[in-house]
């Protein structure tokens, strides 16, 4: 099971199977927006250009109907025993086809290639008709991709020689199983099916995860500031602050102790600080991106300076929380403030100019309606956007466990990652309709003076701060080709780092674990692909090469700082209350 990207989690007191609602369907919005991607409006578009010049859907039947001469000449020599060259491969990547019975059978063989073959004619063919915009194009070649994947014979008992020979094996044992988990999981009110991505009760929040010794000792409506206990005599001086997103819990920074960046932190001798963010309700509808930048990080580098005494802070920002980071350091810029001795950016976009998969549910003439729809509600849900990630990966992170939990009755993994991913927070309405126009649609970060934020022009490349940037390279949610322009908008100096496997798993890579490498270069030229050209790959975990860098910003030793014994008292213990705070109901 690929787990390069996958993104994970689930409450205390609620199950992976309650907490994760995926939807089968392409339109994981559709409860919020009936037409998420407008597809009625693409369909017509691609309608009309067939209408004044069919050719192209000629010339793709004739490419099909040659496809399946071929096939079926294949398969006959096949049949009689000859070596011959197939028709369609599938990518190097694609998991569903490893089993050796697609390759050994004739059967198989041919039905692996058929599907190939009509998938490929499926999604490319929005390709081939001149004179459609490209976003109707990429949201008809999103849509064909999400039908492809769900055809795939991989789906499908009678189709799929693993999950015969498992019932084989285990004389119709599996089957049951997974008839029982499907029947577990679907609600038959809705019509929907609920795959849950983690074993149920998997881990305890605050016992098995989130479980690194600390305090709350600083909290207002939008954030609880944990500070953890130090393991070590003493500690470098300047505190580190970490800024995950807003969109999920924080512990995706602290997850089971051995696979936990607070707890690696920690034992290097760092004074660690993090933001829980609330996981608002309809009465957060109006806390706007400004109240996140001024009561979240903001308020936890003033709350840090009463704990600590410490007036400059080495602050983290992880995704959301990253571009949250960026435009802090710009607004403090702005106002000579030299608080942040040092900002390193995980897997965060400055400039939004190419988003990814996620951007065919993103533009001017679909916003309107999304946003009206939000608003209505008061906030969008953490569940709607887990959905539409599934959605953008669906053989990796929906299809992969519908197979392993119906197919082949198998229990779903106990895996803290993906056990963080199955809980997710909401956005209030104001705070999503500022980040998406701005961010998303209008790309007016990287603009100087693009946002005025709190009366002070936030203008990104008058940044001066030393700034360590990691992205990964398969990374779906932040592209690090996208993620890379930070270097060149940046006036202050850079280290760019990039990092093997993906968004989370990329990132949260403990160097214990010897799993995955990185890749480091001496300058940030302006194009990606020459960097990555002359940079160096490295073994191990680049938390290593962080730290070293951070030692360049920690100000020295001080004895070790234990919470609650400075200005700020002990509220409660960690991981706080407001990671414990359920979805709300709707």
């Amino acid at each position: 099971m690929h787990l390069n990207d996958m993104e994970t989690a689930s409450s205390r007191n609620g199950t992976c199977a309650e907490a994760a609602r995926p939807a089968l369907p392409a339109d994981p919005l559709a409860d919020v927006t009936p037409d998420p991607l407008r597809l009625n409006d693409a369909a017509w578009r691609l309608g009309r250009r067939l209408a004044n010049d069919p050719a192209p859907l000629v010339r793709s039947w004739l490419d099909l109907a040659q496809s399946w001469g071929a096939l079926w000449s294949y398969g006959a020599a096949r049949m009689l025993g000859a070596e011959v060259e197939p028709v369609a491969r599938p990518d190097a990547d694609d998991r569903r086809f490893r089993d050796d019975a697609w390759e050994r059978f004739p059967w198989f063989d041919v039905l692996r290639q058929a599907y190939l073959v009509n998938a490929q004619a499926c999604t490319s063919f929005p390709g081939t008709v001149s004179g459609l915009d490209e976003s109707s194009r990429g949201r008809l070649e999103f849509a064909a991709g999400q039908v492809a994947d769900a055809l795939a014979p991989t789906n499908f008992f009678p189709t799929n020689p693993r999950a015969l020979r498992t019932a084989v094996e285990t004389g119709g044992a599996s089957a049951i199983d997974g008839v029982c988990r499907f029947l577990r999981d679907f609600d038959p009110r809705t019509g929907r099916l609920d795959i849950p991505m983690c074993e149920k009760d998997a881990f305890r929040v605050g016992e098995s995860i989130a479980a690194t010794p600390g305090k709350v000792v600083f909290q207002n409506d939008l954030i609880q500031l944990i500070q953890y206990a130090p393991s070590t005599v003493s500690v470098r001086r300047r505190p580190l602050l970490l800024v995950p997103p807003w969109m999920n819990r924080y512990y995706v920074m602290d997850l089971r102790p051995d696979n936990s960046m607070v707890e690696w932190l920690v034992r290097k001798g760092h004074t660690v600080f993090i933001i829980s963010w609330v996981n608002p309700d309809a009465s957060f509808a109006d806390r706007g991106f400004e109240d996140y930048m001024i009561d979240g990080p903001l308020a936890a580098l003033d709350a840090i300076e009463r704990a600590t005494g410490e007036r400059e802070v080495n602050a983290v920002g992880y995704c959301l929380g990253g571009i949250l980071l960026c435009t802090l350091a710009a607004w403090l810029r702005a106002k000579d403030d030299t608080r942040l001795a040092s900002a390193t950016y995980l897997a965060t976009m400055v400039d939004f100019s190419d988003v990814g998969p996620v951007g065919v549910f993103i533009d001017e003439e679909g916003l309107p309606a999304l946003e009206a729809a939000i608003s209505a509600r008061g906030y969008l849900s953490g569940r709607q956007v887990a959905d539409t990630w599934r959605a953008v990966r669906a053989n990796d992170l929906l299809w992969s466990f519908y197979v392993d939990g119906y197919l082949l009755g198998q229990a779903p993994p106990a895996l803290d990652l993906l056990f963080w991913n199955c809980d997710p927070t909401n956005m209030p309405a104001a705070m999503h309709t500022f980040f998406m126009r701005n961010m998303y649609v209008e790309n007016r970060l990287r603009e100087p003076g693009g946002l005025t934020l709190a009366g002070e022009s936030i203008d990104v490349t008058r940044i001066t701060t030393p700034s360590y940037v990691l992205s990964t390279v398969e990374d779906h949610i932040a592209p690090w080709k996208t993620t890379y322009a930070a270097t060149q908008l940046f006036a202050g100096p850079v280290e760019f780092v990039l990092g093997a496997s993906g968004h989370i798993a990329g990132v949260i890579n403990p160097p214990a674990k010897r799993k995955y490498g990185y890749w480091t270069g001496d300058e940030t030229s302006a194009s990606p692909e020459h960097w990555l050209a002359a940079a160096r790959e490295r073994r191990g975990s680049w938390w290593t090469h962080w730290d070293r860098w951070l030692g360049a910003f920690a100000g020295g030793k001080v004895p070790a700082r234990t919470p609650g014994e400075g200005r700020l008292p002990a509220i409660e213990d960690a991981p706080g209350s407001y990671v414990m705070r359920p979805m709300p109901q709707h």
